[in-house]
C-alpha cells in the first residue's frame, strides 16, 4: 500500500495511492493517521474523496514528525569519496521539521552558501512507539519506506564535528511523495535513485 499526504484547497489530507486516484482517509495528513492503531486497515478501507494521481500536490510525507534522525557515514563508499576514515559507529544527526518540503516542491538554498550538495536516502518511518526492543519488535513498528534528499550544506556542515548546522536549513529536504508499506518490499529489496537535471 501506497500512502501519501496531499495538499488540496482545504489543506492537507492523507491518501491511499491507488493506480490512478488517491482517496482520502479522513486524516489531516500521514503522522495524523499512523496515530490510530488501526491505521492499515482504516487506510485500506478508506473510502473518502477520491483525487487523480496525475494531479496530487505532495506535502512533506510527514509534516511534523516528532524527531528525523539521520545516520551520516553509513554508506561505504560515500564515506571514502568524502575522504573519512569508516566509522565504528555511524554519526547520527537530527534534522527539524522546518527543513522539510514535498517531494516535488522546489528546495530553497540559503543565501549564505554556495556549497548545497544532495544525498537519496532511504527514510524509515516508525509508526508505533517503540523502546528496548528487539529485531522483531523493532521490525513492526516500520510503518513504512520513503526516501528524502538530505540537502546538506557542506561549509556549514564541516565548521565542526557536529553535522548539525549544515543539514536542517528551512525548506531544503524533499521527503516522500510515499510512504510504502513494509508488505511492498520486493524480494532483494528496492533500489535508490537520484535523477539530476532530467
Amino acid at each position: 500500500m501506497r500512502l501519501a499526504t496531499i495538499r488540496t484547497a482545504t489543506g492537507t489530507r492523507a491518501v491511499r495511492v491507488d493506480e490512478s486516484s488517491a482517496v482520502e482517509t479522513g486524516d489531516a495528513d500521514v503522522r495524523a493517521l499512523l496515530e490510530h492503531p488501526d491505521w492499515a486497515r482504516r487506510a485500506a478501507t478508506a473510502a473518502g474523496p477520491s483525487h487523480p494521481v496525475a494531479d496530487l500536490d505532495y506535502a512533506p510525507l510527514v509534516p511534523s514528525p516528532e524527531k528525523i534522525i539521520c545516520a551520516g557515514l553509513n554508506y561505504r563508499d560515500h564515506v571514502l569519496e568524502m575522504g573519512h576514515e569508516l566509522p565504528e559507529y555511524p554519526t547520527l544527526f537530527a534534522k527539524y521539521a522546518p527543513a522539510l518540503v514535498g517531494a516535488h516542491d522546489e528546495v530553497v538554498l540559503p543565501a549564505v552558501s554556495d556549497n548545497a550538495d544532495w544525498e537519496c536516502e532511504l527514510t524509515v518511518v516508525i509508526g508505533s512507539a517503540v523502546r528496548h526492543a528487539g529485531d522483531a519488535a523493532a521490525a513492526a513498528a516500520i510503518a513504512g519506506y520513503t526516501v528524502m534528499n538530505d540537502v546538506s550544506i557542506r561549509d556549514y556542515q564541516r565548521r565542526t564535528s557536529q553535522f548539525l548546522q549544515g543539514k536542517t536549513f528551512e525548506r531544503s529536504t524533499p521527503l516522500g511523495p510515499w510512504l510504502v508499506t513494509p508488505d511492498e518490499l520486493p524480494d532483494g529489496g528496492w533500489r535508490i535513485t537520484t535523477e539530476i537535471d532530467g
